[in-house]
């Protein structure tokens, strides 16, 4: 059953380590025959949630004027979510939390979605994992009927495309292929 595959990368970088990743998790979600598009957040204005909760009394629409509109409508649409962050002292990055963050508006329509997680760190530590790992698994938490299916920690990845010349991105490549 083919399924409609989301990532999002939020690299601040084009062809970045994580960035790296999402392209071969979407290059083998395609190769599966599966329907998959990738949103560099970082192409995108992406305002911080001003927790007003004008979406709370609107139907969960968002009343900020921005490229969050389209995610979120992409992100209801998706049967799978792939989230890609690099560690950033031991977290997501700000464009990944800015746009968890957002979600606010729609989090009650994010059900039954399987979700991957992509985290890139430059140190060469298992615990550089154990903040960002947290945090996808604690926004999932939050979304009803939701499952992680797994993830995939490059570690000592620190240089720009440094990942290319790991065993990283066959694994994504095969984790996007056996969705």
């Amino acid at each position: 059953m083919s399924k409609n595959v989301l990532i999002l990368s939020s690299s601040p970088r084009r062809g970045g380590n994580s960035d790296t990743l999402c392209d071969e998790f979407l290059r083998g979600a395609k190769d599966a025959g599966h329907s998959a598009e990738k949103i560099f957040i970082c192409d995108k204005k992406i305002n911080y949630c001003n927790a007003c909760r004008i979406c709370d009394e609107n139907g969960g629409n968002c009343v900020i004027d921005d490229d969050m509109a389209e995610i979120i409508e992409k992100m209801r649409a998706a049967d799978v979510i792939v989230m890609a962050s690099p560690v950033y002292f031991y977290a997501v990055d700000a464009q990944m939390k800015t746009l968890i963050d957002r979600t606010a508006a729609c989090w009650r329509d994010l059900t039954f979605k399987e979700f991957y997680f992509l985290i890139t760190a430059g140190i060469d530590r298992p615990d550089a994992l154990d903040g960002t790992l947290s945090d996808f698994r604690g926004f999932v938490r939050c979304l009803d009927d939701c499952t992680e299916k797994g993830y995939i920690f490059a570690q000592g990845i620190r240089d720009f495309g440094a990942v290319k010349d790991s065993p990283y991105p066959q694994q994504a490549y095969n984790m996007g292929k056996n969705i």
